[in-house]
């Protein structure tokens, strides 16, 4: 019985016959057949038609297995770079080097040196594809995580080996930037920390404040220590030192930077080294999937683990504030996307979301139709109802007709200002007048959208690319009360990402917890595709 791959295998014998058959001007006949390593190299890679096709299209030539200077500085740029995938976090057995190294080495016939051939192109494009855009994919690892992945060209990629630098090629792979670089590099470290003893004993204490004595404080300062916190120190008092130290470590992850060791610090302080190297692969993973796609010289960075919101010029941070992020609970938590900010809009209503609308609001004003009287009921047309005109009880959540908005006022949900990048998730920027909120060291109260601490002066650092007074102007606009959109005349990436690991200001980790458990779901995908982290057990 012939199976559906045999019959691509002869397919594919039949037409490379024909076409060499063409080329010399003879007929295809049965009996011209190519030689041995074009056939097997049409068979090989008759599965996928990228390579399929670059073969064909090159008259079957070898790129790796040829006897020439060219194919030997493309062997050894690619056993360099698969060698070292670990390095990236990245799934070492997809592009297994002891393997392809075998199938070269005890390659006896040219069929033998075909299919090895056809091995290492595999393997380039499939390390290319992961150190490149990731070796996972977002929307299976979870549904929150939309961001879309640019993929690399086979074709392309294949091509440049052909004709640059293959070093150079491998090197161009990874994504480009300060950042992927640094999370490496603390990789690296890192590994090696865990492999001479890590950051040794946890500070077992409910808490410790300067001017304490005894074991617990010795077991703080070598933690901190360990940890690049503080110099080498006899001291068993918590000192000045000491607490200099402890309000670094806060402000690296995320912390109230009082220097004293609260619960809260001492949780932080003593989570092991092995689970923030997981941070800094998942870390790695999520840039990766970002790409090299240009973030752009100004942009909005807003980390929801961090819970802030950042104006960037040309990598540098020119204006930072605190954010609240959606709750944590199922629809509510805020997605992970990149879009461009289009417009500011001053003294907004709040058209309230449907599914606050028929979860949160219905079920009151079919108890009392003047419940939430600050909201107006609006028909699909956008004119204002009677609420006498509605029978809120003769409405299910599934045929409520009608909307709900809060016209700009003092106490509108939106506050002064609201920011908008027209996404299909509907979540933008705003101000809020729950400013008590943005106090806690965890702010996740939101339905999705992204609350800001300093929305005006916000709004005033992008106003200044286009306005000779952006104080003014805003003031102005606001006095007036109605409902204003101003025009971001540049464009303006904003970027929502989740990191818990990141490079710092001064090239430092800095690690927050996660949140939404993006993080470990991620780590599972990672796993699964082929991870492995020799120094982290379970």
């Amino acid at each position: 019985m012939i199976t559906d791959r045999g019959i691509a295998r002869l397919r594919a014998w039949s037409t490379v016959a024909s076409v060499l058959a063409v080329l010399m001007g003879q007929p295809a006949l049965a009996q011209d057949f190519p030689s041995p390593f074009v056939q097997t190299i049409a068979v090989a890679a008759s599965d996928d038609d990228a390579i399929a096709a670059f073969y064909r299209d090159n008259d079957y030539r070898p790129l790796w297995t040829g006897a020439g200077e060219a194919d030997a500085a493309r062997r050894a740029a690619l056993f360099n770079a698969v060698s070292r995938a670990g390095d990236h976090g990245l799934p070492t057995a997809r592009y297994d080097v002891q393997a392809l190294s075998a199938m070269l080495s005890q390659a006896v016939t040219e069929g033998d040196r075909a299919r090895a051939e056809v091995a290492l192109t595999r393997a380039f494009l499939s390390y290319a594809r992961d150190v490149r855009s990731g070796a996972t994919e977002p929307k299976l690892v979870d549904t929150g995580i939309v961001r879309d992945i640019a993929r690399p060209d086979p074709a392309g990629l294949l091509a440049q080996l052909q004709s640059r630098n293959p070093v150079e090629v491998m090197q161009d792979l990874p994504p480009k930037g300060p950042h992927y670089a640094q999370l490496m590099r603390a990789k690296l470290a890192l590994e090696g920390k865990i492999a001479a003893g890590g950051w040794g004993p946890t500070v077992l204490a409910g808490a410790l404040a300067p001017g304490e004595t005894g074991e617990t404080v010795v077991a703080l300062r070598d933690r901190l220590v360990a940890m690049g916190y503080l110099g080498r120190s006899a001291t068993r008092s918590y000192d000045a030192a000491i607490q200099t130290a402890v309000t670094r470590f806060q402000l690296d992850h995320g912390l109230a930077p009082d220097g004293i060791a609260t619960p809260a610090t001492l949780a932080q302080l003593n989570v092991a080294p092995e689970q923030r190297l997981k941070s800094i692969v998942v870390a790695m993973e999520r840039m990766r999937w970002m790409g090299d796609t240009p973030l752009g010289d100004r942009h909005v960075w807003v980390n929801l683990p961090d819970y802030t919101a950042k104006i960037i010029d040309h990598g540098k941070v020119t204006f930072e504030t605190r954010a609240v992020i959606g709750k944590n609970v199922p629809d509510q938590r805020t997605p992970e996307f990149s879009d461009v900010m289009e417009t500011i809009v001053i003294n907004p209503s709040w058209g309230v979301p449907r599914s606050i609308i028929v979860n949160e609001y219905l079920p009151l004003l079919q108890r009392n139709p003047n419940a939430v009287s600050h909201l107006q009921v609006i028909d699909r047309r956008g004119r204002v109802v009677s609420r006498g005109a509605v029978n809120f009880a003769g409405y299910s959540a599934r045929t409520f007709p009608f909307g709900l908005r809060q016209p700009p006022s003092d106490g509108n949900a939106l506050g002064k200002v609201k920011f908008l990048f027209p996404n299909t998730h509907n979540i933008y920027l705003h101000d809020t007048p729950a400013k008590n909120l943005f106090s806690h060291d965890v702010r996740a109260y939101s339905h999705g959208c992204i609350r800001l601490a300093d929305p005006i002066d916000f709004a005033e650092t992008l106003m200044a690319t286009q306005s000779p007074d952006p104080k003014a102007e805003f003031s102005r606009v606001l006095k007036t009360g109605r409902e204003s959109p101003v025009k971001i005349e540049e464009k303006l990436p904003v970027h929502l990402v989740y990191f818990t690991a990141f490079p710092g200001a001064k090239g430092q980790m800095t690690y927050r917890a996660d949140i939404y458990d993006r993080d470990a779901k991620l780590f599972q995908a990672l796993e699964a595709a082929g991870v492995v982290l020799p120094m982290v057990r379970g």
